[in-house]
């Protein structure tokens, strides 16, 4: 319940007293009594709101604690219980990857259930954190579409992959999901399974905030990246006059860049390979291989760029000082 409209409950109050019977006394218990009554149904009002959220109990994975950390963003007061009692599950206003019910309807996550609850368009399965997603993840966003399905792409759906069994496709090693599992005590640990769930949840928030934020900001970026595309002297290489997330425009728009030129964050100029896909090692055209590792003066004698300063081992980014001697480097390294 707003201040404000306690406020005027108070004065409206005050008023009666003076058109009452009431001792000072008298009123002044009155009074009690009317704000108390005010705060508590304030306080019921605030509960009534409350989600409360059912997740299952015991070892946790990467799918309900990644749904829960969505799920505190449009529901920052919600109250979580870690259950498999399914009194409390059907008392709950959402519950995650438990249940073996899927319903949006009634807000039911779960992909245990004979059949599953459905895959992508791609073939990956839903996992409870798919599920969240594939109804709040545009709110979440705060209505953007765009953002939701770049976060649907590069994180939610590797997560239901791995935990659907979906590995095709999948990098291997350490994960976000890996990561998440071993928030969960060991067998040699006395640590409560509640209070690391809370810990892990707490972590993927930050990474959740992360992504969503990384994702607006590469889609913001499109249209500059568009534009200097459009507006290049040689299509084969990209001028930005600000470093801005390229590379998915570039590899949706433009067949023929080979190099990147944009100014580093110190004051310098770097020129960075177009990889041959998004995430590929290996580049379109790399840097002259005479370059590799060198710096400073070696780096100097060898292009005859006065402030050359260097290029990496990888061949995939070198940098000078300046923007002319940069646009130099991508010269030598287009007839190499």
């Amino acid at each position: 319940m707003p201040s404000s409209y306690k406020i005027r409950c108070v004065f409206l109050l005050m008023y009666t007293y003076k058109r009452s019977k009431y001792t000072s006394n008298e009123f002044l218990c009155q009074l009690f009594v009317g704000i108390s009554s005010l705060n508590a149904l304030s306080n019921m009002t605030n509960i009534m709101t409350e989600k409360l959220i059912v997740t299952h109990n015991g070892n946790f994975h990467a799918d309900d604690v990644f749904s829960i950390a969505a799920l505190k963003i449009i529901f920052p007061t919600s109250i979580v219980k870690r259950s498999r009692d399914l009194t409390q599950i059907s008392l709950a206003d959402i519950v995650i990857d438990v249940g073996g019910e899927y319903d949006t309807n009634t807000d039911r996550f779960d992909h245990h259930q004979r059949g599953g609850a459905g895959a992508r368009d791609n073939g990956i399965p839903y996992s409870s954190f798919g599920l969240v997603w594939k109804k709040y993840g545009v709110k979440i966003c705060q209505g953007n579409e765009d953002v939701a399905a770049a976060v649907d792409a590069d994180l939610v759906s590797v997560i239901d992959a791995i935990d659907c069994g979906h590995v095709e496709g999948v990098a291997s090693g350490i994960s976000l999901s890996h990561t998440i599992s071993m928030f969960n005590p060991t067998w040699q640990e006395s640590g409560d399974f509640d209070t690391c769930f809370d810990e892990a949840v707490a972590f993927a928030s930050r990474v959740l905030q992360r992504f969503i934020s990384v994702a607006d900001g590469g889609i913001s970026a499109k249209e500059i990246v568009a534009n200097a595309i459009k507006n290049a002297k040689d299509p084969r290489v990209i001028v930005l006059d600000k470093y801005t997330p390229w590379k998915r425009t570039v590899h949706a728009l433009s067949q023929d860049a080979l190099y990147m030129v944009y100014p580093s964050p110190s004051g310098q100029w770097r020129i960075q390979t177009v990889p041959v896909e998004p995430g590929s090692f290996d580049d379109r055209k790399p840097l002259p291989a005479k370059w590799a590792g060198l710096s400073d003066q070696a780096l100097k004698d060898v292009t005859g760029i006065e402030d050359a300063m260097f290029c990496h081992n990888g061949l995939f980014i070198a940098g000078a000082e300046s923007f002319d001697s940069t646009m130099k480097m991508a010269a030598i390294a287009l007839e190499a």
